[in-house]
């Protein structure tokens, strides 16, 4: 007898009732990196900002490895979504809590170590730019615990299709980050330090706040203490979907962060000019990244409730509308950027010499806007349908190819060639994950 088919529809307003929440709360996180820089650029020092930038990437890159706990989260609770199985639901928070602070724990210890590869990965030129590589690494290390609880609570949420909830908990995070950070560095000087100690804030105020709500909506409830969760939290199959899901994400996402930490080091060895121009032109880029994460998480949620209903339809129409409305808003970013962004880079540095440089690089920077598209929702795709060892090898073999050709672009084009290759590197991502998941259909959705 074959799986209960759970049949529901998909529409366009299905689509931005989940995208345009998650859109407006993934866009203030990016606009977080843009007020740091602008509030350390617009002290002019070059050095610092560069520094404060390296220091970033590299926390980035280290948490991108676990933010398996939001993707693979979201991913499984869409699914249980779909089955109507509620007990699974709440399975999959506890057992990703579990799992967010031990890790977080072992970051923190790991830090020293983490410190010392920064350095060796980025090889910063000058003193100008080590030391407040160093300051701003060091001190947001002390978040990890608070910043990997709030991915799978985000991702929890976002499971549940808990948009507004979602959004208003990003919104939260990213705006109470943003007030400390320009009162610690202009109210009491703290320079780097003070963005640092503003984000440290910030992660544990909106963890405890997330907690709360948890609580608060199971309050009553005898399950969070009943014996059959405690077994299901450990059942052998269950945490080994977990383990399997969670390496293959994390594999993912180290690939795709260190096409960015390849980029940000190639660009450090080229001065401090260049890298602070990457760090303005970066930041622009993360905007559209997470804005049309938007479409994403639309199509995460859904695809992931399709396999969970085992309901073909609705998983191909939500998956062809969100590639369509992500090249929709994907052109009408590019637009934007080309018309809006030489005013953004005066605003947001006032080294001039950093100035002619981003615009320099601007069009091709803004281009990205448009060829990662489908690229983005094709990892909504796929995480919703837990598809890991695809998104593993699709990823692997992206960070390949992008690694090759920057290395010949650059040769031929220079600094042009390495922003030239980010743009393959996202649309060959596309292309392969978009076919292999085609391929795929009709074993996901057995006759």
């Amino acid at each position: 007898m074959g799986k209960q088919v759970r049949p529901f529809s998909v529409s366009h307003g299905d689509i931005f009732k989940i995208a345009l929440p998650a859109s407006i709360a993934f866009i203030t996180e990016p606009l977080v990196g843009i007020v740091d820089i602008a509030v350390i650029g617009r002290l002019g020092d070059a050095g610092m900002l560069g520094g404060l930038e390296l220091g970033a990437v590299t926390f980035s890159l280290v948490f991108s490895m676990a933010f398996f706990l939001r993707l693979g989260t979201a991913g499984l609770t869409a699914q249980s979504v779909g089955a109507q199985q509620d007990e699974d639901v709440i399975a999959h928070l506890l057992r990703a809590t579990m799992l967010g602070i031990g890790l977080g724990l072992l970051l923190v210890v790991l830090s020293p170590l983490i410190q010392m590869l920064g350095v060796l990965l980025f090889a910063p030129p000058t003193m100008g730019v080590e030391k407040p590589f160093l300051q701003y690494l060091q001190i947001r290390m002390w978040s990890a615990p608070f910043v990997l609880l709030n991915f799978v609570f985000l991702g929890w949420f976002y499971g549940r299709g808990m948009a507004k909830t979602g959004m208003a908990l990003q919104i939260g995070l990213n705006s109470i980050n943003i007030i400390l950070s320009i009162w610690l560095v202009y109210g009491l000087g703290l320079g780097v330090a003070g963005v640092a100690f503003g984000t440290i804030v910030a992660e544990i105020v909106i963890a405890l706040i997330a907690a709360a709500i948890i609580l608060k909506e199971f309050s009553g409830s005898n399950y969070l203490a009943s014996k059959k969760l405690f077994q299901k939290i450990l059942n052998k199959n269950d945490l080994w979907r977990l383990f399997d899901l969670s390496r293959d994400l994390m594999i993912r996402s180290a690939a795709l962060m260190s096409a960015f930490a390849f980029f940000s080091a190639q660009m450090s060895r080229s001065g401090e000019i260049n890298l602070a121009a990457s760090a303005v032109l970066l930041n622009f880029m993360m905007v559209t990244a997470f804005f049309l994460d938007g479409q994403a998480q639309a199509a995460e949620f859904y695809c992931g409730k399709a396999i969970g209903a085992n309901y073909r339809p609705a998983f191909e129409r939500a998956w062809m509308l969100a590639a369509f409305w992500g090249l929709v808003i994907g052109f009408g970013l590019f637009i934007f950027w080309i018309a809006a962004g030489p005013l953004l880079i005066d605003f947001i540095t006032t080294n001039e010499e950093v100035r002619m440089v981003a615009r320099q690089y601007l069009f091709v920077a803004a281009l990205i806007a448009f060829t990662g598209v489908i690229a983005f929702v094709m990892d909504g795709v796929m995480t919703g349908a837990t598809m890991n060892s695809l998104i593993r090898n699709g990823m692997m073999i992206s960070f390949a190819i992008y690694i090759i050709v920057a290395f010949i672009f650059q040769e031929f084009f220079g600094l042009l060639g390495l922003w030239l290759a980010l743009n393959i590197f996202f649309i060959v991502r596309g292309i392969i994950f978009w076919f292999a998941v085609k391929a795929r259909l009709d074993k996901l959705f057995p006759d």
